[in-house]
């Protein structure tokens, strides 16, 4: 049996008992001397460190089973922490405990950290990427699951932001959908989720069971920058490989600017990201365009659309996108009118360029009488 001592995220006690699979840990307070919890630089979690004179406060775990440790040791390792032994003074005096440190030089030191402030922000979205991380326990190894903590963070921010959606006026998914069933089948870039279910018919009865697929993406935005004073868009092509996968012979696409939310981003910081990761350009506003899903029988994936209004009187057609994701973007700039004539003629094959350029049209007198 061991002791361990928890320092950060882990002090929210739901959150490890999710970790764990149960509840009934026995947990009293404690501190680390000349030790100070920060904010990992940029990110949305802490880390310990040397700091002579202060006192890292946190909660002592005592008497965990060797698959407790197992199932911390396989969270933990998502984010390159290891463990060492320490002394943590507690009201029945010092004690020996593991604590989990930092994979030295991984991550910048910033501020100091405040659970209030993680609970407030940070929270729900780790509780959610907690459940997906340890459904994969027994079946991937540490490296497995270290290298998909990026699209379960993504897939968790996803999650969230559809559970502060207006719920159904209607209907009450709590007592209408059924679930038999709920499987994690595959993750990768993107995951792959089973369910077998049962729904509320229109005739007030419950249907038969349902097995049913959801390609797991996450959150996306899509960007179409516009100049409303020379009326003109950007757009971007690039390499699709589901399209090539499907069998279409030209999976070089144009589209809009697009791209996925990462944790702890609005769909607004989003698209100013995207825009200038993959087209090297500085938006002035975003006029919102839809929210919507692009695919309800197949994916989660759900778009937050926008108009990015810019100047692109400087701007040239180009290359852009990110070496490290596998991106090859190049972008060319043509009038409003070419964009239309390619909408009507069905040049355009990407959906959420299609319909950007129909909410452009309908919306486009306004915004170049605006500027």
């Amino acid at each position: 049996m061991a002791d361990l001592f928890f320092y950060g995220t882990l002090c929210h006690v739901p959150l490890l008992e999710r970790v764990l699979g149960r509840s009934g840990i026995s947990l009293q307070p404690a501190t680390l001397p000349d030790h100070a919890v920060f904010w990992a630089e940029g990110e949305g979690f802490p880390l310990l460190a040397p700091a002579p004179g202060q006192q890292a406060t946190g909660l002592l775990a005592r008497e965990l089973s060797p698959e407790d440790e197992a199932r911390l040791r396989f969270y933990e390792g998502g984010f390159a922490f290891g463990d060492k032994q320490v002394t943590v003074q507690t009201a029945q005096g010092p004690a020996c405990a593991n604590v989990f440190f930092p994979e030295p030089g991984r991550w910048a030191t910033g501020a100091p950290w405040n659970l209030a402030d993680w609970q407030a922000r940070w929270a729900a979205i780790n509780m959610r990427a907690a459940e997906e991380i340890m459904a994969w326990y027994g079946r991937f190894t540490l490296d497995q699951i270290a290298r998909n903590f990026t699209p379960i963070g993504i897939h968790a921010t996803a999650w969230v932001s559809a559970r502060s959606r207006p719920a159904d006026p209607d209907r009450d998914v709590t007592r209408d959908v059924e679930v038999v069933d709920h499987r994690r089948a595959y993750l990768s870039f993107f995951g792959m989720e089973e369910i077998e279910l049962r729904f509320r018919r229109h005739d007030g009865s419950m249907s038969a069971v349902l097995n049913r697929g959801m390609i797991n993406v996450g959150e996306a935005v899509v960007v179409l920058p516009y100049d409303p004073v020379l009326d003109r868009v950007l757009l971007v092509e690039q390499f699709r490989a589901p399209v090539f996968m499907a069998g279409d012979r030209a999976p070089w696409v144009w589209e809009p600017v697009a791209g996925l939310v990462d944790p702890g981003e609005t769909p607004e910081t989003s698209a100013h990201r995207e825009a200038e990761e993959e087209a090297g350009l500085s938006l002035r506003r975003l006029e919102p365009a839809g929210g919507v899903y692009s695919s309800t029988g197949s994916s989660n994936e759900f778009l937050n659309l926008f108009i990015g209004i810019a100047d692109l009187s400087g701007q040239p057609n180009g290359g852009g996108g990110l070496d490290h994701e596998g991106e090859d973007i190049r972008s060319a700039i043509l009038s409003y009118d070419a964009l239309m004539d390619g909408v009507d003629r069905h040049l355009y094959r990407d959906m959420p360029l299609v319909t950007c350029a129909l909410w452009l049209a309908r919306h486009r007198e306004r915004l170049r009488n605006q500027g």
